[in-house]
């Protein structure tokens, strides 16, 4: 069962339903940048402002920080978010990991759609690269919409033979734009609504072919792929894709880990002050650590 604080915060959202999506794209990122603003950040994290290979991002360092780089993808339906936006929690996340997080500022739809965002993504993974950063010190993560993309970067660096990172981190990650209209809210999702995810998948995907699977990964080949992490919630429209997208990984006898949370709502981990954020966040925590130290063994072999 939910914890308190996760059903109240429940409520919430469903009292203020899809008021994200209130307004035209600018005003919808005005107010998600003017909100981003009431959290404090801690005082042991860095912040800072940076460009790699092209592409504007900042480093969030935690005072403790092991060897290592998150490569983050922020959520957004493709069209929404920004460093900024995910700042407060992308400092849980560095800290609960111990690892500096590279979250990048890609290119947003429907003024920049599909690829735009892949490329600003892969060109972010080479400028680490580039920085001396050994790839087994790498990890790919993304929510949502920034999940799918993590997973298409990872497609793409493999079918270009280029070296993976040690693993990947998905949380309720957005992975077929194809089929957003046969979506039926039975889960109660108090985020997302097939009509919503079907407008934002036409401002990414636009005339492209949106079973691509660079665009929507669950249709993609997944052989070859790094260690992969799922975390999604159980009262959310993107559930069964998720499960779907952890099955076909699995066939394609890649490594996954898919962690259901009971009750819990879309990219919950957004949310402080909730145990079961700290309890994701601890969980992601150690899937990197682990794959990290497999990866760098597997390197020296």
């Amino acid at each position: 069962m939910p914890s308190f604080q996760a059903r109240l915060i429940s409520k919430i959202l469903q009292f203020q339903a899809f008021c994200w999506a209130k307004g035209s794209i600018q005003e919808q990122r005005s107010r998600q940048e003017k909100s981003s603003r009431f959290f404090k950040l801690p005082a042991d994290v860095v912040v800072q402002e940076t460009v790699i290979n092209g592409v504007p991002a900042e480093f969030i360092q935690p005072k403790k920080a092991r060897e290592g780089v998150i490569l983050y993808l922020h959520g957004g339906a493709y069209a929404l978010g920004s460093s900024q936006v995910h700042r407060e929690f992308l400092t849980r996340l560095a800290t609960a990991c111990q690892i500096k997080v590279l979250a990048i500022n890609y290119r947003l739809a429907p003024e920049h759609p599909f690829p735009a965002a892949l490329e600003d993504a892969i060109s972010a993974y080479r400028g680490l690269l580039k920085q001396g950063f050994n790839p087994a010190k790498i990890v790919i993560a993304g929510d949502s919409a920034g999940g799918g993309l993590a997973l298409a970067t990872l497609i793409s660096l493999r079918d270009g033979n280029e070296a993976l990172p040690a693993c990947a981190v998905c949380l309720s990650p957005w992975v077929n734009l194809a089929s957003t209209r046969e979506f039926a809210n039975n889960n109660h999702d108090p985020l997302l609504i097939p009509k919503l995810l079907g407008v934002y998948a036409r401002y990414y995907v636009q005339n492209a072919e949106p079973k691509a699977p660079l665009i929507s990964p669950i249709y993609a080949d997944l052989a070859g792929l790094p260690p992969l992490l799922i975390h999604v919630g159980t009262h959310e429209i993107l559930l069964d894709d998720a499960i779907l997208l952890s099955e076909r990984a699995r066939q394609a006898n890649v490594e996954v880990v898919i962690e259901l949370w009971q009750g819990m709502f879309h990219v919950f981990q957004i949310v402080p002050y909730m145990p079961e954020t700290n309890l994701s966040l601890k969980h992601i925590a150690e899937f990197i650590w682990s794959k990290m130290s497999a990866a760098r063994y597997a390197q020296q072999r």
